[in-house]
């Protein structure tokens, strides 16, 4: 089996994609296709005994409307006999990596250092922080002096208990998802070193020299610091460090108002911090629609989240044992005081010190491994990914990545990477949920789209539940009938993703999700009226007649 990547004109939408992969699937010797009609490209798994590029070239050409214009072969190239792969990092890649190549029969060296086996995730990133994030939604609802004489959340009486707590999670599930995962990997070794790439084929880990057929990079990334002037004076924090504070702080000013910025202030304002959110932006979530954005920022201001916008950051220092934030707004400066300030600034891919400069690994500018489709460094041998690669930076995609770069180190068969339907989801309440594309970016590919937003004020589950924050927005492309994105502002509106994800990876049309039978009182039903507010008003139908 062998792989081309095809660069194709002319295509210009996603049906033109769907086009090509029609007219290659009759091919004998085709088996697979995947065509990224953006990038203008193609790739094609095919066995060479019964078909040749340019044959499957041709079939392109002949549809009529697109023109293959060059062809390159997937380079696997190794210089060694003996399959044996070394993974830089320790985290959810270098772990999908390290099965997937014992699965494989892989000989596997795993070289960690920095966070403790694991990784961000479930040290200091997904886990703890969405640990916390319920705990405080449970405590706040209970009480709104959370730590009062209530008896809910593992009976929880003070902020020290519940990070004891959180500790605690965090071990149990470092040692069951990890450490013992990985004893049980025959043909995986461990070593805690820092990982420094001597040649083309040796990874140095301490004292220790390691030949390798393939190298897979799968460092990850930390929190992006800023050039603030007065930051190295004063005493700051990032979601690191935030976790596993002590105490309670009585209040905080947040620098970024994306994922983690959100997530954490209203968190700490839930448990009493008095927090206060800097986004330079006209708005939060500054990639998103302002629906999106405006309906979040009202819902965490009815809860005492301060949240100031168009805010250009000058000057930190540290003012009568407080930190202050000089900040220029509409022209003005303004100084914010709190005793905590946590950095929210984005992440930074973990690419430094690892020797990359020696092989011609290229990396962009602002650090992240460059790859292609193939998950391959600018040194076909070597791979990257996860958050390393600074692109979908998600456990979930770090994950699929790594197990996808090993596939095509080591299968016959190789794959490209697919990120064309992504969903994600910012874990506030309620939650902020996505996936395709908003309408800005709809915007700026041209397409000809529609849109249906459905308030929760329409769902029977919601207003059963006396819970009716948010709604559900669709987009659609007006020709096909066929999702093109959707955002979701809703408590749980994270379990209503993958209906839509689904429907948009396998061309679902509108039409048919109306048809589906949806239980009544569920909040999936919610898709189901949003679709039809395409065509119809809602608020007009009697619950039984959608």
């Amino acid at each position: 089996m062998k792989t081309i990547t095809l660069y194709i004109s002319g295509m210009t939408c996603v049906g033109c994609g769907d086009t090509i992969k029609n007219a290659l699937a009759p091919l004998r010797g085709i088996a697979s296709a995947h065509i990224d009609y953006e990038k203008g490209e193609g790739y094609v798994s095919y066995e060479p005994e019964q078909i040749t590029p340019d044959e499957i070239a041709a079939a392109i050409d002949a549809i009529g409307h697109y023109k293959v214009t060059k062809i390159e072969e997937l380079a696997n190239n190794s210089t060694t006999s003996q399959q044996h792969l070394v993974i830089i990092g320790g985290g959810s890649a270098a772990f999908a990596a390290a099965i997937e190549a014992n699965a494989h029969g892989v000989g596997v060296t795993m070289i960690n250092h920095g966070l403790p086996i694991g990784g961000t995730c479930v040290n200091v990133g997904c886990v703890p922080s969405k640990h916390l994030i319920r705990a405080a939604e449970t405590l706040y609802k209970a009480n709104h002096n959370p730590f009062e004489g209530i008896e809910s959340h593992a009976k929880l009486k003070s902020f020290s208990q519940l990070i004891a707590h959180k500790e605690h999670l965090v071990a149990q599930l470092r040692q069951e998802k990890y450490i013992d995962i990985l004893q049980q990997l025959e043909h995986v070794e461990l070593i805690e070193a820092h990982a420094t790439i001597r040649d083309a084929h040796t990874v140095q880990a301490g004292e220790r020299l390691i030949k390798a057929s393939h190298i897979l990079i799968a460092t990850g990334a930390s929190p992006a610091i800023p050039h603030l002037k007065g930051l190295e004076s004063v005493d700051y924090v990032t979601n690191e460090e935030l976790f596993a504070l002590n105490e309670l702080p009585k209040s905080m000013i947040i620098v970024g108002g994306s994922y983690i910025g959100l997530e954490v202030a209203q968190l700490f304002s839930r448990l009493g911090t008095k927090v206060t959110i800097l986004q330079r932006s006209e708005h939060i979530l500054s990639h998103e629609d302002s629906d999106v954005a405006e309906a979040l920022a009202d819902y965490l201001k009815e809860e005492g989240v301060r949240i100031v916008t168009g805010a250009a950051l000058e000057e930190v220092a540290e003012e009568e044992g407080q930190v202050a934030v000089i900040a220029t707004i509409d022209g003005q400066t303004q100084r914010f005081h709190a005793e905590k300030l946590m950095l929210a600034t984005g992440r930074k891919p973990n690419s430094e010190g690892l020797g990359l400069e020696n092989i011609g690994v290229d990396v962009d500018q602002k650090g992240g491994v460059v790859t292609n489709a193939f998950m391959q460094t600018s040194v076909p041998h070597i791979y990257a990914a996860g958050d390393v690669t600074g692109k979908a930076m998600f456990v979930y995609t770090a994950a699929y990545e790594a197990k996808l770069a090993v596939t095509n180190m080591f299968a016959s068969q190789k794959g490209p990477l697919d990120l064309s339907v992504l969903s994600w989801v910012i874990f506030t309440d309620p939650q902020v949920a996505g996936v395709g594309l908003n309408e800005n970016e709809a915007k700026k590919q041209g397409l000809t789209y529609d849109t249906a937003t459905l308030p929760l004020t329409h769902v029977p589950r919601a207003i059963a539940a006396e819970d009716t924050r948010g709604f559900i927005k669709l987009l659609r492309d007006k020709q096909s009938d066929r999702l093109i994105g959707a955002r979701i502002v809703a408590p749980e509106g994270s379990e209503l993703l993958m209906e839509i994800a689904l429907a948009m990876k396998y061309g679902i049309k509108v039409s048919d999700l109306k048809a589906m039978l949806h239980p009544y009182l569920t909040l999936s039903e919610g898709i189901k009226l949003a679709a039809i507010m395409f065509d119809k008003d809602v608020t007009a139908l009697s619950c039984c007649a959608t």
